[in-house]
């Protein structure tokens, strides 16, 4: 793992985390159960001691609950947000389990920046909905390349079935009704929370540098269950399919 900052003894990083989760569950009042099952699975899968490849890891959502649950497991978090690795760094710091890496996963080259050549688990959440299809499968690609013989892939993310466009909608109406309560009730949306960030001392440089790489949030695609399963399969996964679903997100599993 690379020095935390010297910010670290000064910010409670562990705040920040705790902020993070509260923000993203704004969006997905059911994302720990996705990670649940996630944990579920790779324990079903690989064992307790398992080598993870956390994916876009951001703060380090997975790792924290990887290594709570299985504290012999070790992760390497790979991302490319200064600001979210920043909180990463800190909340880690001193934990030999975990390493960092700053990488584009846009960039083919990215694989060989990581400690390891060979994964049990690679994990991914609410994550990769900003790639296209076509960047996407490359990536899919690149991670068939990283799974052991026996290991396996999670993607926990919207994925959107567009032949149900009557339950999409009912769904996402109520969803934001939802939202829109929270919010009222004193919730952080996603553009209040990195205000906050860009507020604090030890956050405000990394913001900047992260709105310099990615200017304001955009989506890329949300593909179906179908399209994710059956680019997995061609990239070399053995089997593919959805483990968890709620009416708006998919945790699929990808079995090498």
């Amino acid at each position: 793992m690379t020095d935390a900052d010297t910010t670290t003894a000064t910010t409670d990083w562990l705040a920040w985390q705790e902020s993070w989760d509260r923000q993203q569950e704004w969006y997905m009042p059911d994302r720990e159960k996705r990670f649940e099952i996630m944990l579920d699975m790779v324990e079903a899968l690989v064992g307790t001691a398992p080598r993870v490849l956390d994916l876009a890891c951001g703060t380090g959502s997975i790792t924290a609950r990887l290594l709570a649950r299985l504290p012999d497991a070790t992760s390497t978090g790979v991302d490319l947000d200064p600001a979210l690795l920043a909180i990463a760094e800190g909340t880690f710091a001193g934990d030999d389990r975990v390493r960092l890496v700053t990488a584009d996963l846009k960039d083919p080259g990215w694989p060989a920046k990581l400690p390891h050549t060979s994964y049990d688990a690679v994990l991914t959440a609410t994550a990769l909905h900003w790639l296209h299809r076509e960047p996407l499968a490359d990536l899919y690609g690149r991670v068939a390349g990283l799974v052991r013989d026996g290991g396996v892939f999670m993607n926990a993310d919207h994925m959107i079935d567009e032949t149900t466009p009557r339950i999409n909608a009912a769904e996402r109406a109520q969803r934001h009704a939802r939202m829109d309560q929270a919010k009222r009730d004193g919730a952080l949306d996603w553009a209040e929370w990195w205000q906050l960030a860009a507020r604090d001392p030890h956050l405000a440089g990394p913001t900047a540098r992260r709105y310099e790489i990615y200017g304001e949030h955009a989506e890329g695609d949300m593909p179906s269950v179908r399209w994710h399963a059956r680019v997995l399969r061609e990239m070399g996964f053995g089997e593919a399919r959805p483990v968890w679903c709620s009416p708006s997100d998919t945790l699929l599993l990808a079995l090498k």
